[in-house]
């Protein structure tokens, strides 16, 4: 599918995640997704604040999609991967897993824009991100 190295991180769900029966509340999967991807970029040596200052842009979410297959449950410890799948002029798409051991839980492709960090008008992809990621 993709020639692009799979990031993994781990999510452990705590009451704070789960509705009444202990079940993961839907846009959680939103949350876990999101640190997943800026711990991944903290592996290329930029936080999202680093961006902001060094570069003067950051990646906002244009669309998101989730496909929910498996209720992820408390005290469940998760794997949430993230994986490139595309790069364009100021668009990368990535692909999102949530897993529980060999189970796939959720997988989602969310589309992010690089913006100008005052302006949040769109611009190239940073070549030092793009190297580091082709």
């Amino acid at each position: 599918m993709t020639k692009h190295k799979i990031f993994s991180f781990p999510v452990r769900i705590y009451f704070q995640d789960t509705d009444a029966g202990g079940v993961v509340y839907h846009a959680n999967y939103v949350n876990f997704m999101e640190r997943a991807r800026t711990e991944w970029l903290r592996t290329f040596g930029y936080s999202n604040m680093g961006m902001m200052k060094e570069l003067g842009m950051m990646f906002v979410v244009r669309t998101i999609k989730l496909d929910y297959l498996k209720p992820a449950l408390l005290d469940d410890l998760l794997a949430v991967t993230v994986q490139i799948k595309d790069i364009g002029r100021s668009r990368v798409t990535l692909l999102q897993t949530v897993s529980r051991g060999e189970d796939l839980l959720t997988e989602g492709e969310v589309h992010l824009v690089c913006v100008t960090a005052d302006s949040f008008k769109p611009v190239s992809v940073p070549d030092v991100l793009r190297n580091q990621w082709s």
